[in-house]
């Protein structure tokens, strides 16, 4: 039923029972002019102002609960070069309004001639404050390139805040404000989060002022969306708009259980009933770390990963889609140095069962560098265990990326030629790197919609090396339906299944 169907029969029931209720009153009324007595008086149960009102909602987990949640507003000066521009805001709507999420305030309208200029940028957010002493939570994209951040309490007072650091990765800023006996949330425990339960949202959404919205948990454990390099997102309903970021997501007992995010809004800007907050468990690991070390220190496997897909399931073999695969081992890399090998299924950490590349890449970005890891492995059938001694994760280092992103590509349509050693330095190889290239490919076949790209290097079929086109053409002959392909892209390499 659309929206327009639901309000036009709303609107009839509606008549209808006016009508009724009309037709009853007559009937009221005109029995009221028989049996009207003056004087007399009828007895009615009052309630007791001295009980006051009854409670069925939140009311008292969210007056505990507002003063712990601060407005954030932040400024900076950026320089640019192009025309005078002036805002221009529909319907006289304030500036304000324009940012999102802690995003910018944005001019739109071109006036003046170019030259080069300052302006200042302005932005609004929340926080949460986490400690008596003045530390406050809240997301990096809030106060990211902020030269002045203030805090606006619930009763009113502002103070200026300091930076204490951030993390861009996890989204995650710690901020800190003099002073002492600020009123502070009490931390819950996000692993506890089931699906299903109440959730509440408070913020400061486009700077109208303290707001709580209510929802349930909708998801756990979301990834692999785009928004930052480490995701294990708290989903709900809880409606979150603009200026929610850094805000607190609770439970109903008013336990901090996450710092809101994101929405997804399909470009509308507002609240659609996807909202994601980062775990406050997450979040208290990485203020921990800024706290102590003044940055985050992450471990480093050096291994890039693959989910198990059902057509690389099927065509190694194994017998579930259990565990992360290994597409690659960083030469020189703490799991090259302990055995871990191209083509191993890593099946759990340290006894924890591994379901896929991002709860890989999580468990081991919140290992401190220099720990040791045990891994379960699964190779040719045959299960393994080994241990891992972490290294640091780089940060000047692109290709050092954790664990690796998920991959799920694929390879069918193509042509494909020898590789000599003129292409293979045009693709940022070595000149030696054998296989054969992929020099175009059908955008509407399978293996083309799953990933396989003009410039990758084919280098093995079934983990039996091609150096040229006849030997892949044979290869993937033997191989049969289910060919895995091993490709070269840009000096990493990664697996691909039809």
């Amino acid at each position: 039923m659309n929206l327009q169907g639901f309000t036009n029969k709303t609107k009839v029931i509606a008549g209808a029972a006016i009508l009724f209720l009309g037709m009853a009153g007559w009937g009221v009324a005109h029995a009221s002019q028989k049996f009207f007595t003056p004087g007399v008086h009828i007895a009615m149960k009052m309630a007791d102002p001295a009980e006051g009102p009854s409670r069925t909602g939140f009311a008292p987990v969210v007056k505990s609960v507002l003063p712990d949640v601060v407005n954030i507003s932040t400024s900076k000066m950026v320089k640019s070069n192009g025309p005078e521009q002036q805002f221009d805001m529909p319907d006289g709507m304030p500036p304000f309004f324009q940012q999102f999420f802690g995003q910018q305030f944005g001019p739109n309208s071109p006036n003046h001639m170019p030259r080069e200029r300052s302006r200042r940028e302005d932005s609004l957010g929340s926080g949460v404050i986490v400690s008596p002493d003045g530390y406050i939570l809240t997301n990096n994209h809030v106060i990211d390139g902020a030269t002045d951040v203030k805090v606006t309490f619930s009763d009113k007072r502002q103070l200026q805040a300091k930076v204490v650091g951030s993390d861009a990765k996890t989204d995650i800023a710690v901020l800190k404000v003099e002073g002492s006996n600020f009123p502070a949330i009490t931390i819950g425990d996000s692993t506890k989060v089931e699906v299903g339960d109440y959730a509440l949202a408070i913020g400061d959404p486009f700077g109208v002022g303290q707001t709580v919205t209510m929802g349930i948990i909708s998801a756990k454990n979301r990834g692999n969306l785009g928004i930052e390099d480490y995701e294990d997102f708290i989903q709900t309903d809880a409606p979150i708009n603009p200026g929610n970021s850094g805000g607190a997501l609770v439970n109903d007992r008013g336990e901090l259980v996450g710092i809101n995010t994101a929405i997804l809004s399909h470009g509308s800007g507002g609240n659609e009933g996807i909202g994601f907050a980062i775990p406050v468990n997450l979040a208290r690991s990485v203020m921990t770390q800024i706290l102590d070390h003044g940055k985050v220190d992450r471990a480093y496997l050096g291994i890039m990963v693959q989910d198990v897909t059902p057509s690389i399931s099927k065509a190694m073999n194994l017998k579930d889609m259990k565990g992360v695969l290994v597409g690659d081992v960083n030469p020189s890399g703490p799991a090259q140095r302990s055995g871990v090998q191209r083509g191993d299924v890593i099946l759990e950490v340290n006894g924890k069962p591994m379901g896929d590349s991002r709860e890989l890449r999580m468990t081991i970005s919140m290992m401190s560098p220099d720990s040791t890891v045990n891994l379960k492995v699964l190779r040719d059938g045959k299960t393994m265990d080994t241990s891992v001694k972490l290294g640091e994760l780089p940060t000047d280092n692109e290709k050092a990326k954790a664990e690796g992103e998920s991959s799920e590509k694929a390879l069918d349509g193509v042509n494909v030629e020898n590789l000599d050693a003129q292409t293979a330095r045009q693709l940022g190889l070595p000149a030696a790197t054998t296989g054969v290239v992929v020099t175009e490919i059908n955008p509407s076949s399978p293996l083309a919609a799953a990933g396989m790209q003009r410039g990758d290097v084919i280098q093995e079929v079934n983990h039996q090396p091609v150096k040229n086109v006849a030997q892949l053409e044979e290869a993937v002959r033997k191989a049969g339906s289910n060919p895995l392909f091993l490709v070269n892209r840009q000096g990493s390499t990664l697996f691909i299944a039809e």
